[in-house]
């Protein structure tokens, strides 16, 4: 997969990670998670950028703050409209 594919291929999972998200709560502090069902090495990118959390046991991550706005400013990009 060239460079270009697979930079759209992690801004679509990390948008897709968003629009699948639900929001839990830990000691007072939210946070959104996400099935990890994608491909790995994707999600081990994203990670690497600080945009998800994961440990290599759960089977979810957490979207991080930062993930969380690059993720709408993704979907602005594509045009996605979310109500």
């Amino acid at each position: 997969m060239n460079n270009d594919l697979r930079e759209k291929v992690k801004e679509l999972t990390l948008i897709l990670l968003y629009l699948t998200s639900w929001e839990e709560e830990l000691l007072d502090m939210k946070y959104r998670r996400s099935w990890k069902g994608y491909d790995f090495g994707i999600l081990d990118e994203l990670a690497d950028d600080d945009l998800i959390s994961s440990g290599h046991r759960s089977k979810s991550v957490a979207i991080t703050d930062a993930g969380i706005n690059k993720a709408k400013v993704l979907l602005k990009k594509y045009e996605i409209e979310v109500n």
